[in-house]
């Protein structure tokens, strides 16, 4: 019986972090650089033995992802299964939900007890993984990975690590690529500044600044729709104390101060919200939006894009992504971003357990499954082709970055899978799409960044669904309207009409369920 030898090897040091989205790239890597940072090229280059796994049986693993399937996804799927085949005698079969069907689809598929092997989780999926690990429907890795995934071991940090775990146990494979989930901000262009007057944008006075002269000037600042109200919101929660988004309500969420996290309190309630309520009413007003912002159905981004608009509201990532799509929209034009949660010292990383992969505990395979995930995270030739797809076809590396060859054909070339929670950031590679200024405000922030102390904390809301459900309704319509001005009342007495609605709806008793549940969850740890 032919039996394949597992060797441990020598792993560069992998940061934590994740992305909550499909798309992007790290700046360590380079695949065609040599570089063999944290994995291997073909060829076994470790050192002690950790156990001996018996892989004369070739196994098909399944792993669901989001999205859907692109044009050449099977031809670079058969590409890695040749890898695979070679060092695990495994071979890969992705499934896909696509974006509509996540929140009936991915809860089926942990109840239907599919017999999948690995599939995309995390703390704040549909069914969040301490949900599921309670459940018992994920693998309890923790003593799985000295054996099947030592160079996976060594490469995560403990602080990773820890976010994956519940009652003590770890239940899935958290993602290692630096994000930081509270950098939204307000992005301005250059020439405009310029043209106002403004020498940079650090506040939210500079921001009014900026926008009263776009006003002056006969354009729209923010020229939107009502998907800004939540961005407005997270502006508040950005600027103001030291307030970090818990979990529990995902509209208009609950926030803890990073100095008495568990204070746990609803933002709307406090005399801060009052003055924010009337200074969106005071924007609104000037024109800083549209009048019909609420039934508007153009973003502010697209329209700052199409020079319809002088700033939009997005997180970094979103910001330095859309450097390629800028040249050629606005041709010589450069923006500038102004990053909420450095006015209040809160620049959080994104914990690994924001984005995992988590192995099915019907599965048949499961030792192999972790053998794959560490290839996939760890194996230079493995992560490229999962990431980036064939070389020569899908990219090329010019430079250091990733761009598309001369002969990409969208229609025959399109493809490449949503697997962002293996990525890491040493073997990550740039895209020449992409901002530089991602990577160095990463590492900037990374010198900054605070521990989130809900790190690995997930909320189960079995108890207060019927609560949750009322808030949402509240939230989507006099919420909505408060954020972006345009409520009938004076807008304090539209607060205090919106508390009463909010305290009909429960909030009060998912507030005192968050708590509960974080409490019991510091006890366990």
């Amino acid at each position: 019986m032919k039996k394949r030898l597992i060797v441990t090897m020598l792993a560069a040091s992998m940061l934590m972090g994740s992305l909550a989205g499909c798309g992007g790239s790290s700046a360590s890597g380079n695949a065609g650089s040599g570089n063999q940072a944290a994995g291997t090229s073909g060829t076994e280059t470790g050192s002690a033995e950790a156990g001996t796994v018996d892989t004369s049986e070739e196994v098909n693993l399944v792993l669901y992802l989001y999205g859907s399937e692109g044009v050449a996804n099977k031809d670079i799927l058969a590409a890695l299964n040749e890898k695979l085949k070679e060092k695990i005698n495994a071979t890969l079969e992705v499934k896909y939900i696509d974006w509509g069907d996540i929140s009936t689809k991915y809860p089926l598929l942990w109840s239907a007890g599919e017999d999948f092997d690995m599939a995309y989780g995390g703390a704040s999926t549909v069914m969040p993984y301490a949900t599921l690990a309670k459940q018992d429907a994920l693998v309890d890795i923790t003593d799985m990975l000295d054996q099947y995934a030592p160079t996976l071991k060594a490469a995560i940090t403990q602080d990773a690590w820890d976010s994956a775990t519940v009652g003590g146990r770890i239940y899935g494979v958290p993602s290692t690529y630096s994000e930081f989930s509270s950098a939204y901000g307000f992005v301005s262009r250059t020439d405009r500044m310029k043209e106002y007057g403004i020498d940079s944008i650090a506040s939210i006075e500079d921001m009014e600044a900026y926008m009263d002269a776009s006003v002056a000037a006969g354009r729209i600042p923010l020229n939107g729709t009502s998907n800004m109200g939540p961005e407005m919101y997270k502006m508040f929660t950005m600027t103001t104390n030291q307030w970090i988004q818990t979990p529990g309500i995902s509209d208009f969420y609950l926030v803890g101060d990073l100095n008495d996290p568990e204070n746990i309190i609803s933002p709307i309630f406090t005399d801060e919200f009052e003055d924010f309520a009337v200074k969106m009413k005071d924007w609104a007003d000037k024109g800083y939006w549209p009048t019909d912002v609420l039934a508007a159905t153009t973003d502010d981004k697209d329209n700052f894009l199409n020079d319809m608009a002088d700033a939009y509201i997005s997180h970094q990532p979103d910001w330095t992504g859309q450097y390629g799509t800028m040249q050629t929209k606005l041709p010589g034009v450069d923006t500038e971003f102004f990053c909420f949660p450095e006015t209040t010292g809160t620049i959080v990383a994104t914990s690994g357990s924001a984005n995992m992969t988590l192995i099915n505990a019907n599965s048949k395979n499961k030792e192999r499954t972790l053998m794959m995930i560490e290839l996939l995270m760890t194996d230079k030739e493995c992560y490229d082709l999962l990431q980036y797809g064939i070389e020569g076809r899908q990219y090329e590396i010019q430079d250091g970055k990733i761009v598309k060859p001369a002969s990409y054909n969208e229609e025959k070339d399109a493809g490449g899978f949503c697997a962002w929670a293996m990525r890491t950031d040493d073997l990550s590679i740039p895209y020449a799409s992409e901002d530089e200024r991602r990577y160095t405000l990463n590492e900037e922030w990374k010198k900054v960044a605070v521990q989130n102390p809900y790190t690995g904390f997930s909320f189960d809301d079995t108890d207060v669904s019927a609560e949750l459900s009322a808030i949402s309704n509240v939230n989507s319509q006099l919420g909505m309207q408060i954020m972006l001005g345009k409520t009938a009342q004076d807008p304090k007495d539209a607060v205090a009409e919106y508390r009463k609605q909010l305290e009909a709806a429960g909030i009060n008793d998912v507030i005192e369920a968050v708590k509960t549940q974080y409490a019991d969850f510091l006890a366990s740890k």
